[in-house]
């Protein structure tokens, strides 16, 4: 529904608009007279269902076909919003071993490296939940986990780098959509660096700058409300920052209007934290935090269980309106946000004919053998010092294999579902109150049956305990001393510290055993944090599950057993501090095949291009696979070649990195200077040596040619990496470390930019400029085509680096869109300076992708800089002033500026509304700058010596 659209008259009656507000839920497998009596007299649009009201897949549809049926018959112009929370892992709303499959935890998923896994991990897990008539899915989760040990969402959470939560989130919602389903994204702005010391309030606070938050935890919600995300859970934390004092997000307008709505440019449905949590009712209300959160710009408010609190909500939103706290447009506006949001996800014929066990019976087949590949994928083995694994290898057939788990409580269900317990039960802590519960299996029984797997293998030979708070027994050192081999399994050591203190125990106890002669290799297992023992050395062999279903247990058997060779990966920080941890991969690099890899190369670009940090454009934008072959013209036969090298999936042919190198020969020069020009990899495989085995494959074959005494990093033609790119100062600096590392030079760069210059029509020379370069005496003039270009390329192949003749050789040979404009001595009118200029359309564009991306138009902040917000406006094209080469002396600035200024009104004479100066050295910057440009770009290229790189090891 578009905002101008007519509503339906029947949403002019107050009653009938507010209940499409409210997303309630209750407790029961069946319809109760409470749940019938909100939707049919409250006129209730959204039901969020939980584990208490979903039995089997069947009970499920026929429950959802009733509700529908109840709002059809009570005149509901449109379906409910039928939602769940289905994470995977262990938070499953919905389990049917017969037709709803298991899959692993959103960290699970990511442990994979792969995001073509995580969306179809995502899409049948939509399909699932989609045939029994769920409508919407409560996910993905976005949260980043800033403080990743101690965080109570541990693994629904992707991990702690913002990039890789985007990449994987924005995965899963493209597979829920796909399906049909709605999406929610989760929990905004964070639950991912909660403090729960300090609080009065018995509420954890996110203590983040709004700056610090923009950088990290807001950035998974950024990317994915840019890619289509349509709705937004707002969570129920308070914040306090210098910049912002909120006891409630969700109540807050700060965080729901200014921030989600005005700053991240959010125009979905936003969802309140459920109002019924017992710090959020107690400390304000339930009455008056209804009305908060409508006036804060939450569209929709959710109750999961209480239907005397439910009606408490109704009848206070009522009151907020007759008191006109709240007026009848802001109503409307919600209004219209969720029926444009159930338009994209239901109609009654859908709602009313849900497809059932049918459709179900028909995918669990293929779904089955998508959870086995997942699972298979996501098992890792971060450190096995002593090559324990798998067990078949290093256990004799009499030895006993000890196995000690931890009393663990049931799974962890979403936080989006808490209800508030009914009887007696132990007063959780802080951090249970912030993890709602749901048990597909308690701990307990998916332990044992991990004993029975186990003993299945070992033919009997299994010892198997649990261990507690009360640590190391009796009973456990006897069963110690027994057992050749201990597996001990951890849940969250972190928080639960006994689990850490036992494992150190026992890990002492075998070391000192071992070395008295008693054989004892001892196996940890993290089947949830993978934090637990990630980064303590002394465990020796560690083994991360992501989560302890049964499902995840049986991988996790056969990989101890070595039916499969686990190649899983630890997320985040993790998965990149593992190379610190194990020997470097060595990856097959293979020839650049434009045939065989340019669609690859291509997907390459544009995974790249989206994983780019929000307000960022990355530099391969508008690249093709064309832009790093280089034109064929008969002047570069002799003095130019090219050589490429990919690594890559050759089962389906997709690229994980790509490198490109040139040999430039200067015409009568001995000597070559070999050039690599690009290298990246595919994000999500980044940190796995890829980049290092192209870098070596590229330093092989340059070093091949005796001819080479000078290597570069960068190049101006291809124009794409001019250098390491340094528009972003700490990843220019990472950049360069891994350069460093990797033997180049690092410490004595040249600088060069690209410089834009907007506003083309309302520009004008600074004061002063036109007389001084008139007083000068030189003269101008613009030429087009090879014919007239002896004296240019002489003086170009003189003053420049040979890409720069090739550079000048291809725009003269395009008469029609290029020129060269020379600047003539005075005294015997020989050429001092040149510069080519441009406009688009223009071969150049192809090997010089800036000057397409330099129009694109991106949504940014006003802080953003120029490079990022960058457009040419309606009806002003780009044009181009590229390559200025000067001879050196004192009237060089002024030589420059002349080339720069005819260049500026060429361009503006034939329509362009921007200038793109691109190539432009260190010392030249700060002259242009004064006439108005600004940096589009900056890169440092390097130059190393071939001695530098005789005593590397590159490989065979």
């Amino acid at each position: 529904m578009e905002a101008d659209e007519e509503l339906d008259p029947l949403w002019e009656d107050i009653d009938w608009a507010i209940g499409q507000l409210f997303f309630m839920g209750w407790d029961g497998a069946e319809v109760t007279p409470q749940i019938r009596t909100l939707i049919e007299d409250h006129h209730l649009g959204a039901i969020l269902l939980t584990t208490k009201n979903l039995k089997s897949a069947q009970d499920t549809a026929r429950l959802v076909q009733e509700l529908q049926t109840i709002a059809h018959k009570a005149g509901h112009p449109v379906p409910l919003l039928i939602a769940l929370d289905q994470e995977n892992g262990g938070v499953n709303s919905l389990f049917d071993e017969d037709y709803i499959c298991q899959f692993p935890s959103a960290m699970g998923v990511a442990a994979t490296g792969s995001l073509e896994l995580a969306y179809e991990v995502a899409n049948a897990t939509a399909k699932e939940v989609s045939a029994v008539g769920v409508n919407m899915i409560m996910g993905p989760v976005l949260d980043v986990l800033t403080n990743a040990r101690y965080q109570p969402l541990g693994v629904r959470a992707t991990g702690d780098d913002p990039q890789e939560v985007s990449q994987y989130g924005i995965a899963a919602m493209n597979g829920y959509k796909e399906a049909g389903l709605t999406t929610c994204g989760k929990h905004f702005p964070s639950y991912g660096n909660l403090d729960f010391l300090g609080s009065s309030l018995d509420m954890p606070i996110i203590t983040e700058t709004l700056e610090q938050l923009s950088l990290s935890a807001l950035v998974p919600f950024r990317n994915a409300i840019r890619e289509g995300l349509d709705a937004m859970m707002v969570g129920g934390c308070a914040i306090a920052n210098a910049g912002m004092n909120v006891m409630h997000a969700c109540l807050s307008n700060q965080v729901v209007d200014e921030l989600l709505r005005n700053d991240l440019g959010f125009n979905g449905v936003t969802i309140s934290e459920c109002l019924e949590m017992e710090a959020l009712s107690h400390d304000i209300g339930v009455r008056g935090g209804t009305v908060m959160a409508v006036e804060a710009g939450c569209d929709i408010v959710l109750l999961c269980r209480s239907f005397v609190v439910q009606l408490e909500a109704i009848s206070g939103l009522k009151l907020g309106i007759e008191n006109d706290m709240i007026s009848r447009e802001r109503i409307d506006i919600s209004l219209r946000r969720v029926l444009k949001l159930k338009s994209k996800c239901t109609s009654w014929n859908e709602a009313l004919n849900p497809p059932g066990i049918s459709q179900l019976t028909t995918l669990h087949p293929s779904h089955l053998e998508l959870s086995t590949k997942a699972y298979d994928s996501s098992i890792t083995i971060m450190r096995d010092k002593g090559h324990l694994l798998p067990l078949s290898n290093t256990l004799y057939a009499e030895d006993e294999l000890l196995l000690l788990t931890p009393l663990v409580k049931p799974l962890p269900a979403s936080a989006a579902t808490k209800t508030l317990t009914e009887g007696a039960k132990p007063v959780p802590n802080e951090h249970d109150k912030w993890i709602h519960r749901s048990s597909i299996m308690s701990g307990e029984g998916v332990f044992r049956e991990l004993g029975r797997s186990l003993a299945r293998q070992r033919h009997g030979k299994l010892l198997h305990t649990s261990y507690t708070a009360h640590g190391v027994r009796p009973v456990h050192e006897n069963l110690i001393n027994r057992a050749a081999a201990i597996i001990i399994v951890t849940a969250d050591a972190n928080r639960n510290l006994y689990q850490n203190g036992f494992t150190k125990h026992v890990a002492m106890m075998c070391s000192m055993l071992s070395s008295g002669g008693k054989k004892k290799s001892l196996i940890v297992v993290s089947v949830s944090s993978p934090y637990d023992f990630a980064m303590d050395k002394s465990i020796g062999t560690y083994v991360c599950t992501f989560d302890f279903t049964e499902t995840a247990m049986r991988a996790l058997v056969r990989a101890l057993f070595g039916e499969f060779v686990p190649q899983g990966t630890l997320p985040g920080t993790l998965r990149k501090s593992r190379r610190v941890q194990k020997s470097r991969q060595h990856w097959l690099v293979e020839n650049w095949n434009p045939e065989r890899d340019s669609r690859g190369l291509q997907a390459l670009i544009r995974a790249i291009e989206k994983a780019s940090p929000p307000g960022q454009q990355s530099i391969l934008s508008g690249s093709t696979p064309l832009s790093f072959e280089l034109p064929h013209l008969s002047s570069n036969s002799d003095t130019l070649s090219e050589s490429h090298y990919v690594v890559r999936n050759s089962s389906t042919q997709a690229l994980f990195g790509f490198c490109s190198t040139y040999t430039f020969t200067s015409s009568g020069s001995p000597t070559s200077t070999g050039i690599l020009a690009s290298i990246f990899v595919e994000p999500s495989k980044r940190s796995l040596s890829i980049g290092h085995s192209l870098h070596q494959r590229a330093l092989r074959h340059l070093l091949s040619n005796p001819s080479i005494q000078t290597l570069q990093l960068g190049l101006g033609h291809p124009s794409i990496y001019l250098g390491i790119p340094m528009s972003d100062l700490s990843e220019g600096a990472r950049l360069k470390r891994w350069f460093g590392a990797h033997g180049w030079d690092i410490l004595s760069p040249r600088l060069l930019y690209t410089l834009s210059l907007r506003a083309l029509r309302t520009w004008s020379p600074p004061e002063g400029l036109l007389p001084t370069i008139q007083r000068v005496s030189f003269g101008f003039d613009l030429i087009h085509g090879i014919d007239n270009a002896g004296s240019v390329l002489e003086h170009v192949a003189a003053n420049s680096p040979p890409e720069v003749l090739a550079l000048y050789n291809l725009a003269l040979s395009e008469p029609k869109s290029c020129g060269v404009l020379r600047a003539k001595s005075p005294i015997d009118g020989s050429i001092v300076g040149s510069v080519i200029i441009s406009r688009l359309p223009t071969v150049l564009s192809t090997y010089m992708p800036i000057l397409l991306s330099a129009g694109e138009t991106h949504s940014s902040s006003p802080s953003s800089s120029s490079a990022s917000s960058f457009s040419h406006g309606p009806g002003g094209g780009i044009g181009a002033i590229i390559a200025p080469v000067i001879k050196d002396s004192r009237e060089r600035s002024i030589v420059l500026q002349g080339l720069a200024l005819l260049g500026i009104r060429q361009n503006k004479s034939s329509g362009c509304g921007t200038v793109v100066l691109n190539w432009v050295t260190g010392e030249e910057r700060d002259v242009l700058l004064g006439m108005g440009f600004d940096v589009l770009g900056a890169f440092e290229e390097v130059r190393c010596a071939r001695e530098k790189f005789n005593d590397m090891n590159l490989g065979g």
